[in-house]
């Protein structure tokens, strides 16, 4: 299999690439060609044609969770691509909303995207295979010491009436290599940690690579991170405890997180950015 990275924070100094708080990444497996997310604008598409990547032939799109950073790009691929159907969680829809900045604001998937697309959108409930050897995978295994330390996420539930998001809109798309399973997930909301125990429990094989954001940025701590770095160091030995082998991480993790992450993992940890192109057996 092979992923390509069409949209991240960052991009490399010097290319022509454009980044952005988002995430979107192209994917080949078994002769398929498939999205994950589309960012927050469709600036992603840009940097397909750059890379030689022509969305047409998609042949059908993930949509990983309800925030906008990860749906607003959709806007753009419904125009490039009139055929693919985009996967997401029933909940993907809902009122979501984040205090990161002060007061809540919503970031969830734009009305004119969820609604004004809808036919485009299969949202099957549970485990779900959508082609040989590739699952949606809803997330099972919630709270404990892995849980998510993000406190900012919330969905609304009155007029003014909020409560912790559940992440009941979040799914890891998980793709069948010879050396096991990659587990795409791109925030990671739940804690990376019990998303891989639900996929192993749910899926009955092992974990291999993990890709995607793991949710320990803050633009408020000092620190740049919404944990404690004990906690992310037990969070890198808890999946090198699992049998994690290699992590590529970014969007959402942060770059003082990742310096601690690095500590435990090593050369098993890779920092995701544009254009980035990985084979994985």
């Amino acid at each position: 299999m092979k992923f390509t990275v069409l949209m991240e924070n960052t991009a490399p100094e010097g290319s022509c690439l454009a980044s952005e708080h988002g995430l979107s990444l192209y994917l080949e497996h078994r002769g398929h060609r498939l999205l994950l997310d589309a960012g927050s604008s469709g600036k992603f598409a840009d940097n397909a044609a750059a890379l030689g990547i022509d969305l047409s032939q998609v042949e059908l799109a993930v949509l990983s969770h309800g925030h906008y950073d990860h749906a607003d790009g959709l806007r753009r691929f419904f125009a490039v691509n009139p055929t693919a159907c985009v996967y997401a969680r029933p909940q993907a829809g809902g009122p979501y909303f984040s205090t990161s900045q002060g007061e809540p604001r919503f970031i969830g998937v734009h009305r004119d995207i969820w609604e004004g697309q809808r036919g485009r959108f299969l949202t099957p409930e549970g485990l779900t295979e959508i082609l040989e050897g590739a699952w949606l995978v809803p997330e099972t295994v919630h709270g404990g010491p892995f849980a998510s330390r993000e406190t900012a996420l919330l969905r609304k539930t009155g007029p003014d009436q909020f409560a912790p998001d559940d992440f009941s809109h979040e799914q890891s798309l998980v793709l069948e290599g010879a050396r096991g399973l990659v587990v795409f997930n791109s925030c990671s909301h739940g804690g990376i940690v019990n998303i891989v125990q639900g996929v192993t429990e749910q899926l009955g094989k092992p974990v291999y690579a993990v890709v995607g954001g793991l949710h320990m940025f803050s633009p408020k701590a000092p620190s740049g991170m919404n944990c404690t770095p004990d906690y992310a160091r037990s969070v890198a030995d808890a999946l090198l405890e699992q049998g994690v082998e290699r992590v590529y991480t970014g969007h959402c993790t942060g770059e003082a997180a990742f310096a601690v992450l690095k500590e435990r993992l090593g050369e098993r940890l890779f920092a995701l950015t544009g254009g980035m192109e990985v084979e994985l057996a």
